[in-house]
């Protein structure tokens, strides 16, 4: 007899089994995905003002350490530190070192697994069971001493799926680290500006109160020549505790601000000692900062937090991939080797040899309905980050907006402003020529420098919120983050397809 007719020859069982698993796969054409599809759909990149790259690599893009633009030694270190030591930035860098190795987690389910193991045991044969005398009711050892392999064959992609979603994922987390890092930095110094600000205010504050004083003590003169009242007087005196209750507002602000600069920087355990800055150098600043006069569009696309949305949409689309692969069948090449005997004296004998191979299909037939759920909930987790990208782009657009108004219009500000303040300054020039001439009492001169003082506090507001627009419009604008990973992950995955 042949041994393609030989019942029990290995030709024919294979035969049998290669054909069973065809009959399995044939089962495959059953998997039911009717009526479950995402619903949402990305934002236009014409329609919302993105590059027509989902994650652009190649574009125009802002200095990454954007700060030193600026040229203040002050706010690098702060800065610098910040970046160094915040406790929120370091849980944002964990997130990262936890994602990147679920990567090596998911690549780890398509290698070989390999494991080798030992059981023993002592054990009494029951005298009624199937072995026989003399094992039967008698007290023996077993032993078991072998390595077994393992290998699932990806044929429908579920493995190649999930380490998709799980670099999709890891960028993601890159991306969240890069927005925490720029909201760090550009709270530091829209913190710091704002020191510079209430410096600038509080000299002017001082010098109103010194003016102050002094037009009371003329006051006093010219009620002692008889040339005003105690009206003029009680006037000139209650304009002292005003002044002074600014100057406390202020000293009160600088305080609260030294703290938050301390809170950022992680060094609330010592004095923030920050070395003052003149009024001028707030007006400096906005105006050594080059105005954004265009946005390329692809700047937005830049945005860490846009970045962010687009690669957890990837990831979820991967997520969805990974359950419709649920539906097929799983392969996989199993063997063992090694060595079993009832008595430890006979375990590394070669009588005690034992092997198998083989493959093993599992194909799910009825689940009760569970596939379908999982598919259900994965294809909804992908409308939910589609429409958090759809959110991020147009949060992002607005925001940009916003920003270039607010820098146009406080330029047009800054203009006016400027103008009033040569105004006033012209005039205190000439009632300080009339004084001077004996044409004109003293009273007109300080009354004229309180127009300018009140210019130039609104000077330096103005040029303290100008630096504040231009920080945010920066953070609007990525703050230079530029996304290099898409080529990053590509490589990545081509390695983990090539192994």
């Amino acid at each position: 007899m042949s041994d393609t007719t030989n019942p029990t020859s290995p030709a024919l069982r294979w035969s049998r089994f290669a054909l069973s698993a065809i009959a399995l796969a044939s089962l495959t054409a059953c998997a039911n995905f009717s009526g479950i599809f995402s619903q949402a759909k990305p934002v236009a990149a014409q329609q919302a003002g993105l590059s027509t790259q989902a994650i652009p690599a190649d574009s125009v893009a802002l200095d990454s350490q954007w700060w030193k633009a600026y040229g203040d030694e002050q706010l690098n270190q702060l800065v610098d530190t910040a970046l160094a030591n915040n406790p929120s930035l370091r849980v944002a860098q964990a997130r990262v070192q936890r994602v990147m190795a679920s990567i090596d987690n998911a690549d780890a389910a398509s290698a070989p697994q390999l494991n080798a193991s030992l059981d023993a045991s002592r054990q009494l044969y029951t005298r009624n069971g199937l072995v026989p005398a003399p094992i039967a009711g008698s007290e023996r050892e077993i032993a078991t001493l072998q390595a077994s392999g393992n290998w699932e064959l990806d044929l429908f992609g579920k493995n190649r799926a999930a380490l998709d979603a799980a670099i999709g994922q890891s960028r993601a987390a890159q991306a969240d680290e890069q927005a925490a890092r720029m909201l760090l930095a550009s709270n530091v110094a829209r913190n710091y500006f704002q020191w510079m600000r209430i410096q600038g205010q509080l000299e002017v504050a001082q010098r109103t109160l010194a003016q102050r004083q002094q037009t009371q003590q003329l006051v006093k003169d010219r009620l002692q020549a008889g040339l005003d009242t105690q009206l003029e007087l009680q006037q000139s005196e209650s304009g002292l505790p005003d002044a002074r209750f600014q100057i406390e507002a202020l000293k009160e602000q600088e305080a609260l601000l030294l703290n938050a600069l301390a809170a950022l920087t992680s060094q609330q355990n010592k004095p923030l000692a920050l070395t003052s800055i003149a009024p001028a150098a707030i007006n400096s600043v906005a105006n050594a900062q080059t105005q954004v006069q265009a946005v390329p569009l692809d700047l937005l696309g830049r945005r860490a937090d846009v970045v962010a949305a687009r690669w957890r949409v990837e990831a979820a689309t991967r997520d969805v991939d990974n359950a419709k692969t649920l539906f097929y069948p799983n392969i996989n090449l199993t063997a063992f080797a090694g060595f079993s005997s009832i008595g430890f004296d006979k375990l590394v004998q070669s009588s005690s040899t034992q092997w198998g191979v083989g493959p093993a299909i599992r194909l799910p037939l009825f689940e009760g309905g569970r596939l379908r759920a999982n598919l259900k909930g994965k294809t909804a987790d992908l409308d939910a980050a589609i429409e958090t990208y759809n959110a991020a782009v147009v949060d992002a657009v607005r925001d940009v907006a916003d920003q270039l108004a607010s820098t146009q219009a406080i330029a047009r500000q800054q203009t006016e402003q400027k103008a009033a303040q040569h105004a006033a300054e012209a005039a205190y020039a000439i009632a300080v020529q009339r004084y001077e001439a004996g044409l004109g009492n003293y009273l007109n001169v300080l009354n004229t420098e309180t127009a300018v003082l009140a210019q130039r506090k609104l000077g330096v507001d103005l040029a303290a919120r100008s630096v504040g627009t231009q920080i945010q419009l920066i953070r609007a604008l990525g703050g230079g983050f530029n996304d290099t990973s898409s080529d990053t992950s590509t490589a990545q995955a081509d390695h983990h397809a090539a192994r």
